[in-house]
């Protein structure tokens, strides 16, 4: 049975934060009328739309859906994609990237152009949903939209499957101001993943278009251009977005996101709260895109990462800003083939809550409050193994990574300060302690005391990894270069540190944690008899 008629209309949106203006949130949009919900403080909206997607016709509360384009909600046939046969300068796409008019016309573009919550439904095969208030709706604190994803299964060849073009947004793109601190309550783009309901968005992506260009003096290059259009992710915003479960206390909703490029996007602010997210993506599951400003949160929810590799690279998790995670339950797995992170930001990933498995072949700034340990195999770990966090017989946490590995993120509430164990399915795990401990963050390098003993090999089967032949980390970013004079071990592709700092005595396969930031590098395994 769907949301809308459980509820007759009924809307409870989690907004569980104060706006990031500081003002309180907006929760009178304009199709919809408010009540609050006392017990949560919780606004509740009523007499949401109802958008029934179907290949043999849309209806918008069960009426076929208008065309009038002066309509809250209607229907065209004007999807923004990458068009081919355009010369060099039209834009920044190859040949991978481009559609003909024939494949872009087969798409129905579901138009959202007035505030309000709008409850989506059924199964559109070649389609997209669009929401744009208009230019103005930037800076209108009243250009909210409320997107009720409640059995909502969307198919895109051509660009994003649903897109957030212009509504209003709570950040601002001060670097200066800049904090990991954001509230994005009164943001104008707004998910909520409908209790008992699964959804699935298959997306595609936009490359760079050109709105203007400058050309050299013959003609034959572009030198400067202005950005027309260009959206990476398959669930994209402009703006910052918020994701939310159902109703609170519910929270079993599921969004599905397969992407040929990027997973979930958005432009600013991403702040996840609730509802059971699985992304595979063809590179960044989720990407928050404004350098030095955007935060990505988690505060709720599950979100299962996987990058399956086909742009050949690809983070879990990639802000350009600050990635903080306060709850919920991340699990990320970096591109398997690439030098990438399980999770990644510019300005530091945060660690203050939630359970975390993160895996990739890159590390990047890291800072722990809570007990987290990060372990650095001698080798690349194939994916599809299970690896058991123990602490004698007691099962702590357990980790299937999708994808190859060299490092592994462990983190969880239930994590304290003790004596643990390590397995690779029946085998247990040898290595040593690193020295950075205790919250202490790294810079996109081996923390102290993870260099293999000298002399000492990987085990049978577990290969150093290499970087693919011309990969290049991602435009934009700010990986730290070797220090001068600084090179890894003979043969090996680890990140740089001293040569002085070597671990001492012999390999343990008892890990002692303290309260933070844990360290531990894993040289050999040993098969447990049954």
């Amino acid at each position: 049975m769907k949301l809308h008629k459980i509820l007759a209309g009924t809307l409870a949106l989690c907004l569980l934060l104060s706006a990031c203006s500081g003002k309180k949130p907006n929760n009178n949009p304009e199709n919809s009328t408010p009540t609050e919900d006392s017990a949560q403080n919780t606004p509740v909206i009523e007499n949401a739309p109802a958008i029934s997607l179907s290949d043999s016709g849309i209806t918008v509360d069960g009426q076929p859906i208008s065309t009038d384009t002066t309509a809250a909600v209607y229907a065209a046939k004007d999807i923004v994609y990458y068009e081919a046969g355009k010369d060099f300068t039209y834009g920044e796409g190859t040949k991978e990237d481009e559609h003909t008019k024939e494949e872009a016309d087969a798409h129905t573009v579901v138009h959202i152009a007035k505030p309000g919550a709008y409850i989506l439904s059924g199964k559109l095969s070649a389609g997209q949903i669009a929401v744009d208030l208009g230019k103005d709706a930037k800076k209108d604190p009243n250009a909210v939209v409320t997107l009720v994803l409640d059995g909502m299964d969307i198919t895109c060849t051509v660009a994003p499957a649903v897109i957030f073009y212009n509504v209003y947004e709570c950040g601002n793109k001060d670097e200066d101001t800049a904090t990991m601190e954001v509230d994005t309550a009164k943001a104008g783009a707004n998910v909520v993943i409908a209790d008992g309901s699964e959804n699935t968005v298959n997306g595609s992506y936009v490359a760079r278009i050109y709105e203007s260009v400058v050309l050299n003096e013959d003609g034959t290059e572009v030198e400067d251009s202005e950005k027309l259009h260009k959206y990476d992710g398959a669930f994209y915003s402009k703006m910052s977005m918020n994701i939310y479960n159902g109703r609170t206390g519910g929270g079993d909703g599921k969004l599905t996101i397969n992407a040929a490029n990027e997973g979930l996007d958005s432009e600013m602010h991403l702040t996840v709260l609730g509802g059971n997210i699985k992304i595979r993506s063809g590179n960044d599951g989720i990407n928050t895109n404004e350098d030095n400003v955007s935060v990505t949160a988690i505060r709720g929810g599950t979100v299962d990462i996987a990058v399956t590799g086909e742009t050949g690279e690809g983070d879990g998790i990639d802000s350009n800003g600050w990635l903080v995670i306060d709850g919920g339950t991340v699990i990320a797995s970096a591109c398997g083939t690439s030098g990438d992170a399980g999770i990644d930001a510019d300005k530091g990933v945060y660690i203050r809550g939630g359970t975390v498995v993160a895996t990739g072949n890159m590390l990047d700034r890291f800072e722990a409050v809570q007990t987290s340990a990060l372990f650095s195999f001698s080798g690349r770990q194939n994916g599809g193994q299970t690896y058991t966090l123990k602490q004698g017989d007691t099962t702590v946490l357990t980790a299937i990574p999708v994808n190859a590995f060299q490092y592994m993120i462990l983190s969880s509430p239930d994590l304290t300060e003790g004596s643990y164990q390590l397995y690779r399915g029946d085998s247990q795990l040898f290595g040593y302690a690193g020295s950075v401990q205790g919250g202490n963050p790294i810079g996109g390098q081996m923390p102290e005391g993870m260099t293999p003993p000298e002399g000492m090999t990987p085990p049978d089967g577990m290969e150093r990894p290499e970087r693919p032949e011309g990969m290049t980390p991602p435009e934009g970013s700010q990986r730290p270069e070797r220090p001068e004079g600084m090179t890894p071990p003979e043969g090996s592709q680890w990140p740089e540190m001293p040569s002085n700092q070597q671990p001492s005595g012999e390999a343990t396969g008892d890990f002692t944690f303290v309260k933070g930031y844990n360290t531990f590098t894993i040289t050999a395994a040993a098969k447990v008899s049954q």
